[in-house]
């Protein structure tokens, strides 16, 4: 059975228009005139108990809509959603005891108090009693690497640390569904590791359900086997990764190094070239003769060494999205 389930979710906006100068001004105070803009159109998919899925899409392409539409801050348009078997517009305490939403650029925990006191404050709140409180603050913090943190003013953590403790935060009430809006945004490479790792460990320790949207692809290539693409407020694509790169990327990355420099032109015919710099060459070959092509290259040519590598997955979606591709 599903945990989140979206069918036909829509969502428009209705903006006004005015038009430029005086009168335009004032037609716009008496008779104000709208268009409307549709931010998710016709949104439909399923996610079952326990899966990780991440959710991409360029800016504006409806993601955060999305989100706040499950997580029910906003009403939509039309079309039907359940979380957990509630309505999530309705906010009652029972859903919201089993959701959570983390947004990257936003912050729950008080600026110049330790972090520790704003989670006493979210235990009152879910009606944590003390013993679990402590139970669950310890049990996380180990999870998360925070040790000897939670003591401090919170402006006093590295950005790092604070996303640490914002995670700490929205997990203490151990919600079954997670909605993360960014999650690692700004992070260093560091602590975007250190984040994934909570979250993988965390999924498999609590079999809680993760709807991820992130900007970096290794976020999702770390965590999800299945993604939702949106574009334009529709859904495109809802499948597993290595689908998508199936279906829309078709070729593989063929890096060469040659024991000498040979010409552009002799090289073109064993395979579209994407670059050459003396002696390493990068050709892209599609899938159906990869085989074939590596074959030859093998046989004709003085190779030193040679990889095959899918092309990156920030390419192939950068293409979909550009193309419109459905």
């Amino acid at each position: 059975m599903s945990i989140i389930i979206a069918e036909n979710l829509s969502k428009s906006y209705p903006v006004a228009v005015k038009e430029p100068g005086i009168k335009g001004t004032i037609n716009h105070f008496f008779r104000r005139t709208y268009h409307s803009i549709q931010a998710v159109q016709d949104v439909s998919f399923e996610i079952a108990p326990g899966e990780v899925v991440g959710f991409l899409g360029p800016n504006g392409a409806g993601k955060t809509t999305t989100l706040k539409m499950l997580t029910g801050l906003i009403h939509p348009s039309g079309g039907v959603v359940k979380v957990a078997g509630y309505n999530p517009f309705l906010r009652q305490e029972a859903f919201l005891q089993k959701i959570t939403l983390v947004m990257g650029q936003k912050q729950q925990l008080l600026w110049d108090i330790p972090a520790l006191d704003s989670l006493k404050i979210n235990a009152a709140v879910y009606d944590i009693s003390d013993k679990e409180f402590q139970r669950r603050v310890g049990e996380l913090t180990e999870m998360l690497a925070l040790e000897g943190k939670l003591n401090q003013p919170v402006r006093k953590l590295s950005l790092g640390e604070r996303m640490k403790a914002e995670l700490l935060a929205a997990l203490l009430h151990r919600p079954h569904v997670l909605f993360l809006d960014e999650p690692t945004l700004g992070l260093d490479v560091n602590a975007q590791v250190a984040v994934r790792d909570f979250l993988r460990e965390y999924n498999q320790r609590y079999q809680a359900t993760v709807l991820l949207t992130s900007h970096y692809m290794a976020d999702i290539t770390a965590l999800c086997e299945r993604v939702l693409l949106i574009h334009q407020g529709k859904l495109m694509y809802d499948g597993s990764l290595d689908g998508l790169l199936e279906r829309f990327a078709p070729y593989r990355e063929v890096r060469v190094e040659l024991a000498q420099p040979l010409s552009l032109e002799k090289l073109n015919s064993y395979g579209d070239v994407q670059m050459l710099e003396g002696r390493a060459v990068c050709f892209l070959v599609p899938q159906e003769i990869l085989t074939r092509t590596v074959s030859k290259i093998l046989t004709d040519l003085e190779v030193i060494d040679l990889t095959v590598t899918e092309p990156p997955v920030e390419e192939v979606i950068g293409k979909v999205f550009k193309a419109g591709i459905v």
